[in-house]
């Protein structure tokens, strides 16, 4: 499981660095969205985890609070670009 996470929790990073250079308003939203779901998964991931018990209440609080602001971050960020193309 932990190699779950890993490969979820660094695959948010990647397609962020990759939406930088998105070819298109739709390619940076594409790229955004792919992030918020690996983010997704990565809590999924740290829940069987903690439920199993192979990491601690402060390690699953810790991370799953990171991982909540990064998914309100994307969602703020994919409404606000399509909202503005909308109005654009």
């Amino acid at each position: 499981m932990s190699k779950q996470v890993y490969r979820s929790g660094t695959s948010i990073g990647a397609n962020i660095a990759e939406s930088i250079n998105a070819q298109s308003r739709a390619d940076f939203v594409n790229k955004l969205s792919i992030s918020l779901k690996e983010a997704t998964e990565t809590k999924y991931w740290l829940e069987l985890l903690f439920d199993s018990e192979n990491i601690s209440v402060k390690q699953f609080d810790s991370n799953v609070n990171d991982l909540n602001v990064i998914i309100g971050t994307l969602v703020t960020t994919i409404k606000n670009t399509k909202r503005n193309d909308k109005n654009g």
